[in-house]
């Protein structure tokens, strides 16, 4: 297994950990809960691991968001919410959103729960706040509950140590979302809204960006794309060790694929996180009927209900056939004639107006 397995195994756990932020199920969730508008859903139950912390603790551990979007939000909804009601209503909430978009996510849990976790136990959580809040929650009854939060944990684990990376290059949050947006396909527009910054804003870090040689009047520079590529390799590296622990790896993403696809339902592409399509699933394979069975359908009499030649659905079970030609008043119409060739002989009787042969038209 290469650094690369990372990328791959992000891209089937995150879907199925942002239910919680896109589904219906969770959004209720969040609001009988107590908390007050998208917003501080979003940062209340993301957040409720870490208890009721001020804002400044969001600030850092999330990254990217306009401080003045996170305050708006925190420390207001611990006075609507305690965290430990909102950490039940976001799994529970999750676990309703798993079982509309998913179908099976029951047996699908009972694989792939035990893998998870054991990933999860063996991860380092050493500068990762997040990910080890969520680590130190108990357990719930729910499989489908403890599927949503494993593949919590280990999201947020990827996600403290890109943090830490963007840090180390000297990005702050702002600066990320700009980059971001011009490597990763995600609309400027879009991210900069999602995460509360301003036009101003945006274009003043553009302009920092550009001084430092990360950016040019044109996009991009070779000098930013290296910075990016140095920090998402990084990222797939630290990312990858913990699945090292399982025998086979691939196994775990092949078997958490189908969740992926179905909970991929209520995310939209493109979208803040960065995140992909999910791969369409493989087509199923129609065995076609034997070319001797097709030939006795298509040169069978009328048989079955009237008004059907050949079978199956229209006639007889098991056939292929299709509707018999009926003219206006419900007769059979006789057989076409073929159409004629440029300079045959019934081409040009009928030209002349003559009857070529019987039965034509």
């Amino acid at each position: 297994m290469d650094d690369s397995f990372a990328r791959e195994i992000w891209k089937v756990v995150e879907p199925v950990h942002a239910v919680t932020y896109f589904a219906p199920e969770c959004i209720e969730a969040h609001k009988a809960a107590g908390l007050r508008g998208f917003w501080m859903g979003y940062f209340g139950s993301r957040g409720a691991p870490l208890g009721p912390v001020g804002p400044g603790v969001i600030e850092a551990t999330f990254y990217g968001f306009h401080p003045a979007r996170v305050r708006r939000a925190v420390p207001d909804a611990w006075s609507f919410a305690e965290p430990q009601a909102i950490l039940r209503a976001r799994t529970e909430g999750a676990a309703r959103a798993l079982r509309r978009l998913v179908p099976g996510v029951d047996g699908i849990a009972e694989s792939v729960v035990p893998l998870l976790e054991t990933v999860v136990t063996v991860a380092d959580g050493a500068g990762r706040a997040l990910f080890s809040a969520n680590r130190d929650l108990p357990a719930v009854d729910d499989p489908v509950g403890r599927l949503w939060q494993a593949t919590t944990a280990l999201r947020e684990h990827r996600g403290d140590g890109h943090v830490a990376l963007l840090a180390g290059e000297g990005l702050d949050g702002l600066q990320a979302n700009v980059l971001a947006s011009e490597t990763a396909g995600v609309p400027a527009e879009r991210l900069r809204e999602s995460r509360g910054w301003s036009e101003d804003e945006w274009a003043a870090a553009v302009e920092a960006m550009t001084a430092s040689g990360l950016m040019a009047a044109d996009g991009v520079t070779a000098l930013g794309r290296e910075v990016k590529a140095r920090i998402e390799a990084r990222t797939d590296e630290l990312a990858a060790r913990p699945y090292r622990a399982l025998d086979d790896p691939q196994a775990l993403v092949e078997a958490l694929s189908p969740a992926a696809r179905g909970a991929s339902e209520v995310i939209r592409f493109p979208n803040p996180i960065g995140l992909p399509e999910p791969e369409p699933r493989p087509a199923r394979r129609v065995p076609r009927t034997p070319r001797r069975a097709r030939f006795a359908v298509r040169a069978g009499d009328v048989t079955g209900r009237a008004g059907t030649r050949g079978g199956g659905r229209w006639g007889v079970p098991g056939g292929g056939g299709r509707p018999a030609r009926r003219g206006r008043r419900g007769r059979p119409r006789p057989p076409r004639t073929p159409r004629a060739r440029p300079g045959s002989p019934v081409r040009g009787a009928r030209r002349r107006g003559l009857r070529a042969c019987p039965g034509s038209r």
